[in-house]
This record gives structure tokens, sequence and C-alpha cells, in this order.
């Protein structure tokens, strides 16, 4: 599949997503926030980082950004798209998903190796997990708290949106230890977490995060 991942001003982590594409198996393509089309591509990721400088809100900028139009407009269309740490931020600014995040409870920077259980397995992103499955992958982030009313909160949990579920501790007081969550119909998915960080054993914590990359490949499509 062909993998657009989007850089904006202020992108840390866009080349390793782009890294973690093609070793998942898949065609990584560069986006621009500025592009007005999509490039053709099957699937999006919005990378981490502080985009346009985290000013306002983190995500609050690049919801704007022209290449957004595109990506609410494919994602309403179906397309599998996937927001890490900023980008999960970003598709919560751009109403893709629920809830929002905000300043860690401790109000200090994390950056470890978390512990994560994989709570929906159903989607384009995490199908080559087992349901329950523990995975550790990379956490790093100032304002990583989910937050959400007590409906949407219970809409969620009721309804299998949490995608992922933080273990051993809560690193930044996520409401109900949720560390990603996707959106009702399944394609759209953010973690806060980074699976581009654990995709090979040489230059990351371990290979855990490699199924959200793989799942692409091996997910069958409705």
């Amino acid at each position: 599949m062909k993998v657009g991942v989007v850089t904006f001003p202020g992108s840390l982590d866009d080349v390793d997503a782009q890294r973690a594409v093609r070793i998942g198996g898949n065609e990584a393509v560069a986006l621009w926030h500025g592009d007005a089309d999509l490039k053709g591509v099957d699937a999006i990721v919005l990378p981490g980082g502080f985009s346009y400088g985290d000013y306002l809100r983190c995500g609050a900028i690049s919801r704007f950004a022209p290449v957004m139009d595109k990506v609410v407009e494919a994602a309403g269309a179906g397309m599998p798209v996937l927001g890490i740490c900023n980008g999960f931020q970003i598709l919560c600014e751009s109403h893709l998903l629920p809830g929002a995040l905000i300043r860690n409870d401790h109000r200090k920077f994390v950056c470890r190796d978390q512990l994560l259980r994989i709570e929906n397995n159903r989607t384009p992103w995490t199908s080559a997990y087992e349901q329950g499955q523990e995975i550790r992958i990379v956490l790093k982030n100032g304002e990583g708290g989910f937050v959400a009313d007590a409906a949407t909160l219970e809409r969620i949990e009721g309804e299998g949106q949490v995608v992922a579920r933080y273990l051993e501790l809560n690193p930044n007081g996520s409401l109900n230890d949720i560390a990603g969550v996707t959106n009702e119909r399944g394609n759209v998915v953010g973690l806060m977490p980074h699976p581009e960080h654990a995709v090979e054993e040489l230059t990351g914590s371990g290979l855990d995060g490699l199924g959200f990359f793989t799942s692409l490949v091996e997910h069958t499509f409705a």
C-alpha cells in the first residue's frame, strides 16, 4: 500500500514514520502540510513532533493546514489514518477522534518505554496484534493526557473504541489509562506512544511497534 506521511513545520518523527512504513512492507509517500492533494495514497500517517510550534494548543493550527482538508475528506470516505502523539492531537482537534489531549498531570515531559495492552485489534492499524496483547513501545510527550466528558468516555468504552491502554503506570493522567482510541468506523486511530520507534532491534526498543505498520498489509478491508 502507498502510505502518505505528512510533514508539518515542527514535525520531528516524520522520517522515522516513513522508515517504519517501509519496514512494515508498504510504500512511503512524503506529504507536505501545504499539499492540496494526497498523491494517490491508500493510507495516511500524521507523525509526532511539535507542529507549528504547538502554539495555541497542540495540533490546533495544524488542523487548518491545507492538507488536512483532504485528510478529513479521505477519512470520512474510509481511508485508514493513524495519528501518533502530535498526530493524535491533530486528529482530535480535527474532530476525527473523540476527546482531547491536555498537559500531563505531573506537568513534566515524559520519555520512557511504556507497556500497553491492545484493546481493539479490529482496526487497519492493529489487526496484526492479538486482542489483549501486551506490547512495549516508546512514549514521549508533555501533553498526553487523554480526557473526555463522562458521556463520551462511556460511549467509547462501551463501543470498543479504546485501541490501547497503559499498563504498569499511567504516565500522563489519561482517563481510564487510555493510550489510543479509534473512531466509530474504526479506520482512524490515534495513539500517544510511538510505534515507529519500535520497528527494528538496532535502533529502537524492540519490535513491538511493527504491527501498526504490517497491519495495513494483513488487514482485510471491507
